[in-house]
C-alpha cells in the first residue's frame, strides 16, 4: 500500500498541495526528511547575546496593543515576565492572536532578543509553558495551505507504513556503527534526544552522499567505454578562425581550447566543465568550441538558463561569426508557431549549424541532423531526465557546461567527479578590476552623490534590493520603497525602473530592453538580474542590506558590472557584518571569495536552487560534510569495483542505478 488515497485524513486538495512538494506516494512522504530541528529548551536571557535566538516561558504582564500600518502589516506588542525579568515583545501580523493574550496567561515566545532595548522580536507566540524536558520538533519546508505541523502529522501516521530499502551494504554500517535505515528514518521524523538524532542524521547524510558519489563513480568508470564522435580538426582551421576575433585570448582561454580540441578529435564523449570567474571569458571558449563543431560537419546547440540571456548569446554569436557562413537560428517560447516551425524545419534538415535556446532545446518536437555539441551556460547542469533526452536523439554528443560559480578544485573534482573541469583565473586584458567600497546607511548622501555622477557622465546604474516589497522586518529595503525614494532623489535628472520576480516575463523583458537601450538610467531590482545580463554601459551596482548576501552572491551581482572599458563600481551598504563583507574590497577573484564562502557560511550559498542541478541533497552540505563525502567516494568505489558487486549480491544497489541512470 503505497497511495496516498489510503491515507487517513488526505483527500484530494491535499494531494494536490503534497503533489507541489513532490510527495506523490506515502514512499515519498516517508522519504520527505525535515530540513532543520527546532530545539524547544528555556534560554538563558541574562547569558544571551544581541541578536541571539531565544525561548523564553513566562506570563503577560500587560494587554497587548496593536497598530495597524497598513493592510498587510501590524504589529501586537504587550510586556511580558520571564521569570528573571520584564521584557517588551512585538509579533507582526498576528493580530487575531490578540483575545489569546490576556494579562496573566503563560506562553511561550521565540524570537530574536534586542540587548540594548531589553526587547524580543518574536517569529512565534505558543500557549502554554515550556515542558521540563528539552523537546525536539521538526521543520519541514511547506507550501502555501500546509503548515509544518499539518505535514508532520502525516508523515509520523505515513510511518506505520514504511517500507525501506537497506542501499547501503551490511559490512559498511558496521564499519561505521550506523543505525540500520528503518530505525533512522522513525528518529529523523520523531527524534526522542539529541543523541537519537544525531545517529539518525549519521546514517542518512551517509546514504545520501554515498548514493550520489555511486552515480558519480559509475559514470565516471563507464566514460571510458563511451564511444563518442571522431573528428579530424586541424589546428591551422581553428586558428585562422581565432585571429579574426576582434581581440586577443588569454593564456587559461588557449589552454582550455586546446584542451577541448584535444578531446573533440578523440573519439570518446567529452563531459567537460569551464569554471571561470565572472567575466573571464568563459563564452569566448564556447564560441571557439562551437566552431570546432561545425568544421568537423556537426550542428551545435547552446542552452542558457534564461530566454533574456539566450538573445544576448545570439546577438553575440551573429557579430563573431560574421565572416564564417555558420548559420545560426534563435528558438524561444515566445515564438509564433509558424517561426517556431521554420526553425525546426531548418535544424531538422541541417540547414542550421548552431541553435541557441533555454531548455526548451530539447523538446520532444525537436530534431536534430546530426548535434555534435551540447553548451549549456551558467551551469545548467543536466539531468538525469535531460541527459536521456539527448540519448533518446539518437547522439553522442559532447557537453561543455560552463560555471560562472567558481568553487575550490577540491571540492569541484569530488562533486563534479562524472567529467573533467577546466579552470578560467585570468581576465581578457583591457577590463578594468571593479572598485568596491563598504558603506553604512548613514552615508547614503554620498552614495548618491556618486550615482548620481555616473548619470551625468552617461552610465547606468544597478540599485539591488532583498525584496519586493515591505514585510515584517521593516528595516530592510524593499524594490517598492526604494524606487520611491530614488524616484524623490533623482527622478529628475534621469528614468527609473523597477525588476523583480513577481513582474510577468513579458514585463521583465521590457524592463530589460529599456535598461539595455538606456531608455532607462538607474534600475531598481531584486537579485533576478544576478544571471548573466550584460549591460556595458552600467558601471555602478548598490547593494542595500548587503549582510544578507553571501560572498559569492555578491561577487555574481558585482560581475553585472565593469564588462566595459569605463571603471565601474560596487557600493555595499550595511550596518552587520563588516568584517565578514571586507572580504569583498580586497578581493575580485571568484576563487578566493567561494574559498571564504566556504570557510564561513558552508556550501548553501554556492549550491543553491539555481544552480545546484544534480548537488541538491536533503540532509548534507558539502562543507560541513565532506569528510562523509570523501568516505562515501571511497567506499562507492570500493563497492563498484568488487566481485560482490559484479557477482549481483548488492542487487537493491545495482536496480537503483539502472533505473537512476536509465541504463539499456
Amino acid at each position: 500500500m503505497n497511495s496516498l488515497e489510503s491515507m487517513k485524513g488526505i483527500g484530494p486538495k491535499t494531494i494536490s498541495l503534497l503533489n507541489r512538494l513532490n510527495i506523490y506516494t506515502i514512499e515519498d512522504m516517508v522519504n520527505y526528511y525535515p530540513y532543520r530541528f527546532e530545539i524547544l529548551e528555556k534560554s538563558n536571557v541574562r547569558n544571551s547575546n544581541q541578536d541571539d535566538k531565544v525561548i523564553l516561558d513566562g506570563i503577560i504582564e500587560s494587554n497587548p496593543m496593536i497598530y495597524f500600518f497598513n493592510k498587510k502589516l501590524n504589529k501586537m506588542s504587550f510586556q511580558f515576565n520571564e521569570g528573571s525579568t520584564i521584557l517588551s515583545v512585538t509579533i507582526f501580523n498576528r493580530a487575531f492572536l490578540k483575545t489569546h493574550l490576556q494579562v496573566g496567561t503563560k506562553i511561550t515566545v521565540i524570537g530574536k532578543y534586542d540587548k540594548k532595548h531589553n526587547t524580543v522580536v518574536a517569529s512565534e507566540i505558543r500557549l502554554g509553558l515550556l515542558p521540563p524536558v528539552p523537546v525536539i520538533e521538526p521543520i519541514y519546508h511547506t507550501t502555501n495551505g500546509i503548515s509544518s505541523s499539518q505535514l508532520h502529522k502525516w508523515i509520523v501516521s505515513s510511518l506505520e507504513y514504511i517500507d525501506t530499502k537497506e542501499y547501503i551494504p551490511a559490512y559498511l554500517c558496521e564499519r561505521y556503527k550506523l543505525l540500520d535505515k528503518k530505525s533512522s528514518v522513525l528518529q529523523i521524523h520523531n527524534p526522542k534526544s539529541k543523541v537519537s538524532l544525531n545517529q539518525a542524521l549519521n546514517y542518512l547524510k551517509y546514504e545520501e552522499l554515498f548514493l550520489f558519489m555511486l552515480k558519480m563513480n559509475y559514470l565516471k568508470k563507464n566514460r571510458k567505454w563511451e564511444v563518442g564522435i571522431s573528428r579530424k580538426i586541424a589546428k591551422e582551421d581553428l586558428k585562422k578562425f581565432i585571429d579574426t576575433l576582434p581581440f586577443s585570448l588569454t593564456e587559461d582561454q588557449i589552454n582550455c581550447i586546446n584542451t577541448i580540441l584535444e578531446e573533440m578529435n578523440s573519439n570518446h564523449v567529452m563531459k567537460r566543465l569551464i569554471q571561470g570567474d565572472v567575466g573571464s571569458g568563459k563564452t569566448i571558449v564556447a564560441v571557439v568550441a562551437l566552431y570546432m563543431n561545425y568544421i568537423s560537419g556537426y550542428q551545435g546547440a547552446f542552452m542558457a538558463p534564461t530566454e533574456i540571456l539566450a538573445v544576448q548569446h545570439y546577438e553575440n554569436l551573429i557579430k563573431l561569426y560574421k565572416d564564417t557562413p555558420i548559420k545560426i537560428e534563435l528558438l524561444t517560447g515566445k515564438m509564433k508557431p509558424k517561426e517556431r516551425q521554420t526553425v525546426l524545419r531548418k535544424l531538422a534538415n541541417k540547414e542550421t549549424d548552431i541553435v541557441i535556446g533555454t531548455h526548451s532545446l530539447f523538446s520532444e518536437d525537436v530534431i536534430y541532423d546530426s548535434l555534435g555539441l551540447v553548451i549549456t551556460d551558467e551551469q545548467h547542469r543536466f539531468g538525469v531526465a535531460q541527459r536521456t533526452k539527448l540519448k533518446e536523439k539518437g547522439h553522442q554528443a559532447d557537453i561543455l557546461y560552463l560555471s560562472a560559480t567558481p568553487i575550490p578544485r577540491t571540492y569541484a573534482i569530488t562533486l563534479y567527479g562524472d567529467m573533467d573541469v577546466s579552470s578560467i583565473h585570468t581576465k581578457p586584458k583591457g577590463r578594468k578590476e571593479v572598485i568596491t567600497e563598504l558603506c553604512e546607511e548613514k552615508d547614503i548622501k554620498i552614495v548618491l552623490d556618486k550615482i548620481h555622477r555616473e548619470i551625468k557622465e552617461g552610465h547606468q546604474v544597478y540599485i539591488i534590493a532583498t525584496q519586493i516589497e515591505e514585510s515584517e522586518d521593516d528595516n530592510l529595503e524593499n524594490v517598492e520603497k526604494l524606487k520611491e525614494k530614488f524616484e524623490r532623489a533623482l527622478g529628475k535628472v534621469c528614468n527609473i525602473g523597477m525588476l523583480h520576480g513577481k513582474m510577468k516575463p513579458n514585463e521583465k523583458e521590457e524592463v530589460m530592453s529599456s535598461f539595455e537601450n538606456n531608455e532607462i538610467q538607474i534600475l531598481i531590482s531584486t537579485t533576478v538580474i544576478e544571471v548573466g545580463i550584460d549591460v556595458p554601459n552600467a558601471t555602478m551596482i548598490v547593494i542595500f542590506d548587503s549582510y544578507r548576501f553571501g560572498l559569492s552572491q555578491l561577487h555574481q551581482l558585482r560581475g553585472r558590472v565593469g564588462r566595459g572599458d569605463a571603471q565601474s563600481y560596487c557600493i555595499l551598504i550595511s550596518d552587520r557584518e563588516v568584517e565578514r563583507l571586507k572580504v569583498m574590497t580586497t578581493t575580485t577573484d571568484g576563487f578566493k571569495i567561494s574559498e571564504e564562502d566556504f570557510r564561513l557560511r558552508g556550501s548553501g550559498d554556492l549550491f543553491g536552487t539555481r544552480q545546484s542541478g544534480d548537488m541538491r541533497f536533503h540532509l548534507a552540505d558539502i562543507k560541513r560534510d565532506f569528510s562523509i563525502l570523501l568516505r562515501a567516494k571511497e567506499d562507492s568505489m570500493e563497492v563498484l569495483n568488487s566481485k560482490e558487486y559484479d557477482n549481483g549480491k548488492y542487487f537493491l544497489l545495482r536496480e537503483m542505478l539502472e533505473k537512476s541512470m536509465n541504463l539499456d
